[in-house]
């Protein structure tokens, strides 16, 4: 017999604030080194692909991992592996402040990937199990994806003014007091959860599914910069092959570790589907509006990041909106459908822009990202809630791996765009470097007397605006293609209530009557 869900107390929403410390520190890591590589480089001096590894093996360890941490969470206990992560990122954040030596930095960076794979399944999982009333989900899961939002793009801030008044290594720094907090707070507030008959872990699926993220994810980062190299389509191709063996793993093994009863709950695969546009649609234009305020309208690196953080004002209240009128009776179909249609006229918004139009940048960064969020909240509180509780890891660290493939098929697809037009707008007898970035086009303008460089600047420019423009009308076709896909994918679906234990600080169980 299903019981009605018990609502949350104080200790449950202060537990939410305890856990949006790792949340918010492993989404500024994605960017917290914008500021810092000048320092290294001069201080550790990495050759170009040393410095490209310092940046990225954090985001592919992290990718790479997702699946595997969310499943060992279920099965060793959440919070536990919570605290494991948070001593790994904390310790790998002191190594890496202190590193005398690039391989260092790199080694610290990776681990710094393991650790921030522990963390964020977890904490959502930990969301799923301490908020079972669907209205209060809703509203920490809008708080959660809103602190995940907000923390990339507060990173590259807090590492400019860190690195104005610091060392670089201070960057890295900042991490230790707030995870020091998660390890004195965590035991006292969090209650533990994991599945109660969880069965035997398969190791064999761990390098699977790093074989199937790794080289995908690899592959559609590399291509916006560097275009269809064949090197990109064989690492894409190699791990599809290892994704398809990484499936059939899962649907044989008699303890798969991803479960395929997940894409059995109702709402989870569409989630899951949508999801992953959204991502799309969001990292998408991130490629474009960085480079636009830098390299277009010539702000600072720190001015850049400083202007970048007023969209943030409506991803702040998006969500909560959001979760508040689904509490209210609005269809969450109709929601979701609004949340993509808002997404689409912020890429309306940036298609509308010259090269000398900063406040239309902002606007449309604000109107897409607040559209997303919305999106966003509402799909993980869908996917988690139609998700057997005590798979509350597997699904929420599926649900990131998502994000992470959206993300990278966002900057590759639409970049290619971009970066097409860019050099069909660049005169066909600019030198070479001009022809193949709007960095590189600067930096021959400069060199160039006069007239001339200034000349080719204002081509370049003009050339990489009219790319976004195109990238944006492609990224509005996309998001109200899944505007259409929600309002027809998620009409009827209700998640329905799931009894949880009395006490949710031992084990969680599916309710009888399933999902």
């Amino acid at each position: 017999m299903t019981t009605n869900p018990s609502r949350a107390g104080r200790r449950e929403w202060t537990a939410l604030g305890v856990l949006m410390l790792p949340l918010l520190l492993v989404s500024m890591d994605v960017s917290v080194l914008y500021f810092a590589i000048p320092e290294i480089s001069a201080d550790l001096d990495p050759s170009g692909v040393q410095q490209l590894w310092i940046f990225d093996i954090y985001g592919f360890v992290l990718a790479g991992l997702l699946m595997t941490m969310g499943a060992l969470g279920d099965r060793v206990g959440r919070r536990r592996l919570l605290l494991l992560g948070a001593v790994a990122f904390g310790a790998a954040s002191l190594f890496a402040a202190y590193a005398h030596t690039v391989e260092t930095l790199i080694a610290a960076r990776a681990v710094l990937g393991i650790g921030g794979a522990t963390l964020m399944p977890s904490t959502m999982a930990l969301v799923r199990t301490m908020f079972t009333d669907p209205g209060q989900r809703a509203k920490a899961i809008g708080l959660w994806s809103g602190v995940m939002t907000a923390g990339i793009a507060l990173g590259s801030v807090m590492s400019g003014v860190l690195v104005e008044h610091f060392w670089w290594g201070s960057v890295f720094l900042v991490n230790l007091p707030a995870m020091a907090l998660l390890l004195i707070l965590g035991p006292v507030l969090l209650p533990e959860s994991k599945n109660p008959s969880p069965g035997r872990f398969d190791l064999l699926s761990v390098p699977l599914s790093m074989a199937a993220v790794l080289p995908v994810v690899y592959g559609l980062k590399e291509l916006p910069s560097e275009g269809w190299n064949v090197r990109y389509v064989v690492s894409i191709t190699v791990g599809l092959l290892f994704a398809a063996l990484f499936v059939h793993r899962q649907r044989t093994s008699d303890s798969p570790m991803i479960s395929p009863a997940l894409f059995r709950g109702h709402g989870f695969t569409p989630a899951l589907v949508l999801n992953t546009l959204s991502s799309f649609g969001m990292m998408g234009s991130a490629y474009f509006t960085t480079q636009y305020l830098q390299s277009v309208l010539d702000k600072s690196a720190l001015e850049a990041a400083l202007w970048s953080l007023l969209p943030s004002v409506l991803i702040g209240a998006a969500a909560p909106v959001a979760a508040q009128l689904v509490q209210r009776g609005v269809e969450r179909a109709y929601v979701v459908t609004a949340g993509f249609v808002i997404a689409a006229c912020g890429y309306g918004l940036l298609a509308l822009s010259g090269t000398d139009s900063l406040w239309l940048v902002l606007a449309a960064c604000g109107v897409l990202a607040a559209g997303i969020v919305v999106v966003m909240s509402l799909l993980a509180d869908l996917a988690l809630g139609s998700a057997p509780v005590e798979k509350a890891g597997a699904a929420s660290s599926l649900l990131e791996t998502a994000t992470e493939f959206g993300g990278a098929l966002g900057m590759a697809a639409l970049g290619s765009i971009g970066t097409a037009l860019y050099r069909h707008g660049v005169p066909s007898d600019a030198p070479a470097p001009a022809r193949e970035t709007l960095g590189g086009a600067l930096a021959v303008a400069a060199e160039l007397p006069g007239r001339t460089g200034d000349a080719l600047a204002a081509a370049a420019r003009e050339a990489f605006t009219n790319g976004m423009q195109g990238a944006a009308i492609a990224g509005a076709v996309l998001l109200l293609g899944a505007a259409g896909l929600a309002a027809l994918g998620l009409r009827h679906i209700r998640v329905r209530p799931q009894t949880e234990t009395a006490n949710a600080g031992e084990t969680d169980r599916l309710s009888p009557s399933g999902v």
